[in-house]
């Protein structure tokens, strides 16, 4: 079934786009929530004196994904993960690790829009990513990964300072009972 796109619809088209789509999605879907009207005579007529209208949205789009494109590649990622001694991470920095920075530094970027070389990357260093913005406008950003330093080699030493506490609360307690039946 054709119909013309009210709205801007996820992963199908944009405002005033023709798409031809399955007779259920649109009937239980689209028509419902007002994001999208038959395709007939009227409605295409209706679109076209609203051309105008949608094609300046779309460059305002395209002028905002571009300005936002340059301050991306401005931003350098760093990102410090907890890795071992040879620089293999514990974890992995993935599009939602980005998509996170992003978040904390102002950006409201989807994960889906960010391409990691190798879906994650496991070891430290520096890469470079794509952020797919609008259309055919791509971010090309630089991130570095930094390894934390392994802090579960700490981790023993304290818990044998427990262990010495301990060691020397039992001979204290044993040394006070053998007091007594010296006596």
């Amino acid at each position: 079934m054709k119909v013309i796109l009210n709205e801007d619809v996820k992963h199908l088209g944009e405002l005033g786009d023709v798409k031809n789509v399955a007779n259920g999605y649109a009937r239980n879907f689209l028509f419902p929530r007002g994001l999208a009207v038959p395709c007939t005579k009227e409605t295409l007529a209706f679109f076209e004196t609203r051309k105008a209208e949608i094609e300046e949205r779309k460059e305002q789009k395209r002028k905002d994904s571009a300005s936002l494109k340059e301050k991306l590649e401005a931003l350098e990622v760093v990102l410090e993960m907890p890795a071992g001694a040879n620089g293999k991470l514990y974890g992995a920095v993935t599009s939602q690790t980005v998509a996170d920075f992003y978040t904390k530094n102002g950006y409201e970027i989807e994960r889906k829009r960010i391409e990691v070389p190798g879906l994650t990357i496991k070891n430290v260093g520096g890469y470079t990513l794509k952020v797919h913005l609008y259309e055919t406008t791509v971010a090309e950003v630089k991130l570095t990964v930094k390894g934390q330093e392994d802090k579960s080699a700490e981790k023993p030493a304290k818990k044998e300072e427990k262990s010495s506490k301990a060691e020397k609360a039992a001979k204290s307690e044993e040394k006070a009972a053998e007091a007594p039946a010296a006596e």
